[in-house]
């Protein structure tokens, strides 16, 4: 599947404080034979609370995940139906090369259930286009569709698309602190 590129503008202030545009850029997918047809699209990151003004650069935000004050900005597209790998796959190095692209992210991962993670993040979905649906502990499903909007606290959680189309949501992740694991 081809994914688009989202372009990505970003503002930041000059020397004298005027706001201007520092960046207007195209931001490519992360793609991968796990979980074959979606794409994630890391749009913005940083590990600390921001301070203004500043240029706009990019603060460090290695991690897929933010830390405790940090925030990440991301796309995701999700396909229809079950993400099957495809049998050739060598499960070990798709993984490694998933940890390359989106470090972190495969710890928070459930060995056994598909996409079930967990992440200490308070996080703003909205979807786009197309349907998803939350799926929750014990089985508890919703779905939602474009315009909805979820507040994800830091639960157990993974999104299926049981739909006919793509799916796409927009999401913020804040971190946050967790004081027992559940």
């Amino acid at each position: 599947m081809d994914h688009q590129k989202i372009r990505r503008v970003v503002t930041g202030h000059d020397s004298e404080g005027r706001a201007r545009v520092v960046d207007d850029s195209a931001v490519r997918p992360i793609t991968s034979g796990l979980m074959p047809g979606c794409a994630a699209y890391r749009l913005w990151g940083r590990d600390e609370r921001p301070t203004f003004p500043d240029d706009g650069s990019p603060g460090s935000a290695e991690a897929w995940y933010p830390p405790r004050d940090g925030s990440r900005f991301m796309i995701n597209t999700i396909p229809p139906g079950e993400l099957v790998p495809s049998p050739d796959l060598d499960p070990v190095e798709a993984m490694a090369e998933l940890e390359r692209q989106m470090p972190g992210a495969p710890a928070v991962m459930e060995p056994g259930v598909p996409g079930m993670h967990t992440t200490d993040s308070i996080d703003y979905v909205l979807v786009v286009s197309g349907e998803v649906t939350l799926e929750l502990d014990e089985g508890e499903q919703v779905v939602l569709r474009a315009g909805d909007a979820v507040v994800q606290n830091g639960t157990r959680h993974a999104w299926r698309n049981h739909g006919t189309g793509t799916c796409t949501i927009v999401g913020v992740a804040i971190g946050a602190d967790r004081t027992r694991r559940v």
